[in-house]
């Protein structure tokens, strides 16, 4: 059934803040494809560099087993390794999977727009004129723009989603949430024909086949253990425990199955591939995916600045994803007109335009509150202050 769940095998030092074995970086960094000449794109191999010694600091603080970081720039790979262990007992590759987690919204939303796109519905059409089941409790005013922006008004995660016997009955799962009916029919095969066959992916879907789980890295929950008040928003918002939810994140049954918010699992070039497509308007390497207004669409702004409850920060929304803001944002510095979303935790992956860059920061660790997280700050300054914004970018949101 795959590896072994949980983080019991792998070897964790520390009392007040929980850490994975260090390895020598040198031993336990891989590339993939040859990458680009940086010069080509108009930046110095010190800047590359630079960016990926930053990746290595954030790797010797022990919080993550594996990391792996993908850029492209002007649709050229300038940067695609992975440092750690995907597996206590395997090192992590450019190929190793890893789960997307929240980001995994930003791919289901562009599906959503997709089917706008082609006048199978609309953003401001209420969730209940296509699953009528959804208006019951007071819910027949949401709007299909209102998930999208996080605006639904949604209470709190109940404990029971975190049954995972339920992931192979939606419409347990729906009933006891919505009452609705299932949803998700077909959706994987959709994201295949539409997104991951033009993009060319390795695996860029909604959990995994069963004879690839030894490919997906294993997530550890590392850092220091939540107190009161994290531990209470914490747990209000997820259902459960910190701990019990990368447990149940590396369960067989949480990655085979069907989650659109939660389960995306690829590779980092899959990622950026994604973010490619869009920053080059909705085509990558020839192909249309999407038409640049539905790109536009789906990553202009909704809502300023309002609390994320879950982030407890202030986020910028369009209708699918987190924006960046000026003078200084989630990606970095002077980067505005960015656009892209977090993950669980640590991940990272965006596009900005004005630089014409598409960015896939994965990791397989799980700290909440550290301060050496700053390293994963460190990383996303320098990759807005080394790029520098590019005169020559090929799509103007």
């Amino acid at each position: 059934m795959g590896v072994e769940v949980g983080v019991k095998r792998w070897e964790i030092r520390g009392l007040t803040s929980k850490r994975v074995r260090v390895f020598d970086p040198d031993e336990v960094t891989a590339r993939g494809a040859p990458e680009a000449d940086p010069g080509s794109v108009g930046l110095g191999r010190d800047d590359v560099e630079s960016i990926w010694s930053a990746v290595v600091d954030f790797y010797k603080t022990g919080f993550h087993p594996a990391l792996g970081l993908c850029i492209r720039r002007r649709g050229e790979v300038i940067l695609d390794r992975t440092i750690g262990q995907g597996t206590p007992l395997v090192r992590a590759t450019p190929k190793t999977l890893f789960n997307f987690f929240s980001g995994s919204k930003a791919v289901t939303a562009m599906l959503i727009h997709l089917l706008a796109e082609r006048d199978q519905l609309h953003v401001d059409e209420p969730v209940a004129t296509f699953i009528p089941e959804f208006a019951r409790n007071r819910k027949q005013r949401i709007t299909i723009r209102d998930l999208l922006t996080h605006r639904a008004g949604i209470p709190e995660t109940p404990a029971q989603v975190a049954d995972l016997d339920m992931l192979q009955d939606p419409q347990r799962i729906l009933e006891m949430l919505y009452e609705l009916e299932p949803t998700y029919s077909g959706i994987r095969e959709f994201l295949r024909r539409e997104i991951s066959e033009p993009l060319g992916t390795s695996h860029f879907n909604y959990g995994v086949p069963e004879e690839r789980l030894d490919e997906v890295a294993i997530d550890a929950c590392t850092g220091p253990k939540l107190i009161w008040p994290l531990k209470d928003i914490f747990e209000k918002a997820l259902g459960v425990s910190i701990e019990e939810l990368i447990d149940i994140s590396n369960d067989p049954r949480f990655r085979t199955g069907i989650i659109p918010s939660a389960n995306l699992i690829a590779t980092p070039d899959d990622i950026c591939r994604f973010f490619e497509l869009l920053v080059a308007g909705g085509t990558f390497e020839g192909t249309r995916v999407f038409a640049e207004d539905t790109v536009r669409r789906a990553t202009e702004l909704q809502t300023a600045g309002q609390i994320d409850r879950m982030l407890l920060l202030p986020v910028s929304y369009s209708m699918g994803f987190m924006l960046g803001t000026e003078p200084v944002g989630l990606y970095g510095i002077r980067c505005g007109k960015a656009f892209g979303h977090v993950g669980l935790s640590n991940i990272l992956a965006w596009a900005d335009p004005e630089r014409d860059i598409a960015v896939a920061l994965l990791n397989s660790g799980k700290p909440f509150v550290a301060v050496d997280t700053y390293h994963w700050l460190n990383i996303v300054r320098l990759i807005s202050t080394r790029i520098p914004r590019d005169g020559s970018k090929r799509f103007v949101i």
